[in-house]
């Protein structure tokens, strides 16, 4: 069996399950900063290793246009797969779990190590271009893989990870780059996860004890990987956690930064996220995420992106998942609706098995959900907030827009809950003698009138629920309106 000594559990790292800073809503500031009005600053400017600099950089636009990822924990973790991925944590942490001692004492031996997993992710079942194709046809348009969680243990032949990586030890091949080359070969973009700390590394652990006022883990670890990572793969997201427990002087996140935006080789498409260092969460960054599965249900003035799990209690695999525990799509496409009229995108995530399986529940909800935005894309990519982001009258209503050159408002309101009665009444629309309403999906215009005090009352026809274009959530596209 492969095990760890204590003693060398530099090489040895740790298990996570995205953490996150929490955030506060009045943190939030501006896409009043919009992405139009970033772009007035220089593309060539050079960046300096300072947030004012870094903040100012414009949001490359394919981000804000693409609206969903896929997210995908996938580690030594995954052996076990059993309550998350913080398990070695859990297990032998300062503060550890009863239940997970208890679990560990029951099926394994006495002497077993966390090392000893490793041996089993396997991944004997990994076929990247069945998962690209799964990807593809979610209608995500990224994805972003944990290319190192916690736990420390590598899913690519790094340099600076020997004997706990992903070609020396368990699947004996690099999964990254292999998924890299075929999510492209779908025209979908690669995000990279990674975690900036480790669990039991003895040089971050030593770091922490000189109140990180010592950089030596960060030097020989952290850093090297993340430029490892940017110019063999070269993503187009990088998904930094990790952060919280040291400052980002620490991290040295400015710097890697001025680097990324400025000279490396995805410096005019690469994204990034706000985990950077203590108190950079919903501050500093490309994009916010806050917390955790962020739905602030309320516009925001700066993008943000929520990470949200398929599992509603894991981002691993687990073995002892019920149906139940699954969100339905009903949950899945509301979630869509409430965090694009918000301004975000929605990053899902599902967790493969340690033998490299996307489970059969997790595909059937990512090619449910590519039906729908198969119907309702139009609602969704490309689209911007509007001034409401639900409606005042009818409930279970969010709205997203586009405008056209002409300055002409197209507003979608997607509802998710189809009427009961044979007229919808939107409260927040103002209509004018051009207006057009029509059904994403279904041919054909609805004829409307003006609500009494203000909105619209939309006249619906008797159709039968097969002849309904989609069955979870039904976007109405209403054209010329004057708000």
């Amino acid at each position: 069996m492969f095990s760890v000594p204590q003693t060398c559990l530099g090489l040895v790292v740790f298990v996570g399950a995205l953490v996150a800073s929490a955030a506060s809503n009045d943190a939030v500031s501006t896409w009043d900063f919009e992405i139009s009005e970033r772009y007035d600053w220089e593309v060539s400017k050079r960046y300096e290793p300072n947030w004012a600099s870094l903040d100012k950089r414009p949001l490359p636009s394919w981000y804000d246009e693409a609206k969903i990822g896929i997210f995908l924990h996938w580690g030594v973790f995954s052996v076990p797969s059993y309550e998350g991925a913080w398990l070695w944590y859990w297990w032998k942490g300062p503060q550890p779990r009863l239940s997970i001692v208890e679990f560990m004492a029951r099926n394994y031996k006495p002497d077993f190590t966390y090392g000893d997993f490793a041996p089993q992710f396997t991944a004997e079942f990994y076929q990247p271009a069945r998962w690209a194709d799964i990807f593809k046809a979610s209608g995500a348009k990224y994805v972003v893989l944990t290319t190192k969680h916690h736990e420390g243990f590598c899913n690519w032949p790094t340099k600076y990870s020997w004997n706990w990586n992903s070609m020396d030890v368990g699947p004996k091949r690099d999964l990254v780059g292999d998924l890299v080359t075929a999510l492209r070969d779908k025209g979908l973009k690669f995000g990279a996860y990674h975690s900036l700390f480790e669990f039991f590394h003895p040089l971050y652990l030593q770091d922490k004890k000189n109140n990180f006022t010592t950089q030596d883990f960060v030097r020989t670890k952290t850093l090297p990987e993340l430029y490892e990572l940017v110019n063999t793969y070269k993503p187009e997201v990088i998904w930094s956690d990790g952060d919280w427990e040291a400052p980002d002087t620490y991290w040295n996140s400015t710097e890697f930064l001025a680097w990324l935006y400025n000279d490396s080789p995805v410096k005019d498409v690469v994204v990034t996220n706000d985990r950077w260092g203590a108190g950079c969460t919903c501050h500093h960054g490309g994009y916010l995420t806050c917390q955790d599965k962020y739905n602030p249900k309320k516009k925001q003035n700066r993008k943000f992106e929520d990470s949200t799990t398929m599992d509603k209690y894991a981002w691993t695999h687990r073995r002892n998942m019920r149906l139940s525990d699954v969100h339905s799509m009903e949950q899945v496409v509301a979630t869509i609706a409430e965090i694009v009229s918000c301004g975000g995108n929605l990053l899902i995530n599902v967790g493969p098995t340690k033998d490299g399986v996307i489970i059969p529940i997790f595909e059937e909800r990512l090619r449910q959900m590519g039906e729908w935005l198969g119907v309702n894309g139009e609602g969704i990519y490309k689209t911007r907030p509007w001034t409401f982001v639900n409606d005042s009258l009818t409930e279970d209503v969010w709205f997203t827009s586009k405008s056209s050159a002409s300055r002409d408002t197209t507003v979608y309101a997607i509802l998710l809950t189809w009427p009961t009665t044979s007229v919808l009444t939107l409260g927040r629309p103002s209509p004018t003698a051009d207006t057009k309403v029509t059904l994403l999906g279904y041919s054909g215009e609805f004829k409307w009138a003006h609500h009494t005090g203000s909105g619209i009352d939309i006249a619906l026809p008797k159709i039968p629920f097969n002849k309904l274009p989609c069955k979870w959530g039904w976007v109405f596209k209403l054209t010329m309106i004057s708000n």
